[in-house]
């Protein structure tokens, strides 16, 4: 039996309608702040595609007003599982816009797990958003992901803070110089910080380190640099090995 869920969030951004509007309802402006990488038809009816780790998900746009309004929607599964997503965009005086997000939908049997995950994940991910507009604007960003597992979500997260030379416990405006082995320095800080991700923002790209209870790890980076090349092959690399 299905169990129907609603998710509804406000963020006050600092940019204009125009530039939340790109960040929200073109492909590259999403590849820059949420995960995968995306394609997006520009029109009501056409298709809003995401591609992570190799598997692409498809939902129909269902709302598609210019600088106002942007909504997909998945088809639904044979168990009535769908997802919906809808973006309201307000402009307001001093060049700022207000974001509001509606994620709706029909969840499985694990309902409870999946959604207690959608309502961690959203605030962070309109943090990086803000990120995202505050220091890279107008800028595409090349999504890395990469995955591996280890032992436990609390190993994990041992590993990757002394890897990454972060004191303990990790927190928001922590400066941090990393060296990762086979990968361009980190020098920045952390933007967010909570019991199962943490980002850190340095002056070419947005870096997601998170980590599940079970021991899974992925990384959502958003790359800003000239030289992107490799750079998912690499984290990967880094990432397998760290945990292996």
């Amino acid at each position: 039996m299905g169990h129907p869920f609603e998710i509804e969030l406000e963020a006050t951004l600092p940019a204009d309608p125009e530039q939340v509007w790109e960040a929200i309802a073109t492909g590259p402006g999403v590849d820059s702040w949420f995960m995968g990488r995306n394609e997006i038809q520009p029109r009501e009816g056409g298709v809003a595609a995401m591609e992570t780790g190799g598997r692409r998900e498809e939902a129909v746009i269902t709302a598609y007003e210019q600088g106002k309004r942007f909504a997909t929607r998945t088809e639904a599964d044979e168990d009535g599982r769908f997802m919906a997503f809808e973006y309201l965009i307000e402009g307001r005086e001093g060049g700022s816009t207000v974001l509001r997000v509606v994620h709706s939908g029909v969840l499985g049997d694990d309902w409870q797990d999946e959604y207690d995950a959608l309502r961690r994940g959203w605030p962070f991910h309109l943090n990086t958003l803000r990120e995202y507009l505050t220091y890279f604007p107008g800028r595409i960003g090349a999504p890395v992901f990469a995955v591996a597992t280890g032992s436990s979500g609390q190993e994990v997260r041992a590993r990757l803070t002394r890897a990454l030379a972060l004191p303990t416990p990790i927190a928001v405006g922590t400066r941090v110089h990393a060296e990762p082995a086979g990968l361009p320095p980190l020098d920045g800080e952390v933007t967010w910080a909570d019991g199962e991700r943490f980002e850190i923002r340095t002056a070419e790209g947005l870096y997601t380190f998170h980590h599940a209870p079970t021991g899974l790890s992925l990384m959502l980076h958003h790359l800003f640099g000239p030289d992107t090349a490799g750079a998912e092959e690499s984290w990967q690399r880094w990432l397998t090995d760290l945990l292996g």
